[in-house]
């Protein structure tokens, strides 16, 4: 559990079929409070969907002003904010290969609250029975079944 010095986040998004329909969940633990928030897009990407539930998840502690720990299940996510983002930049929003960096938008939304924010990235392994991630997933599946 989260203490009161931290907020601790989980986050997970998901597609059925990929692009196809999408959602996102979060949960935001701060001290004993627990809430979960969730979303989805009728088309979309599994991508989109992992960098949403950050994104939102972000946006909703941003006034807190102290630390936010974030487990995501999505390496995409975690090295894409915490290392791949800095050469994107440096590179005008190109990939190594040159490539233009995929989602830019939500890119810069999440590197926007990253770096205004005290946010600490850790991963964790997806459907593996840690309990909050379970939870996101179940969110996810919720928002997607609004779309079938």
């Amino acid at each position: 559990m989260a203490g009161m010095d931290e907020i601790v986040i989980y986050t997970d998004g998901g597609c059925h079929g990929n692009p196809g329909p999408g959602g996102w969940g979060c949960v935001v633990i701060d001290g004993e409070n627990v809430r979960k928030l969730s979303g989805g897009e009728k088309q979309t990407t599994n991508n989109r969907m992992e960098l949403s539930a950050a994104i939102e998840a972000l946006q909703a502690v941003a006034l807190e002003g102290r630390k936010i720990v974030v487990y995501s299940d999505s390496q995409y996510v975690k090295n894409g904010i915490t290392s791949w983002i800095k050469n994107w930049k440096k590179n005008g929003w190109r990939t190594a290969a040159k490539k233009p960096v995929l989602n830019k938008d939500l890119w810069v939304q999440l590197d926007t609250l990253y770096n205004s924010l005290d946010v600490e990235w850790k991963w964790v392994k997806g459907h593996a029975g840690v309990e909050y991630n379970e939870v996101c997933d179940q969110l996810c599946q919720m928002e997607i079944a609004k779309f079938e």
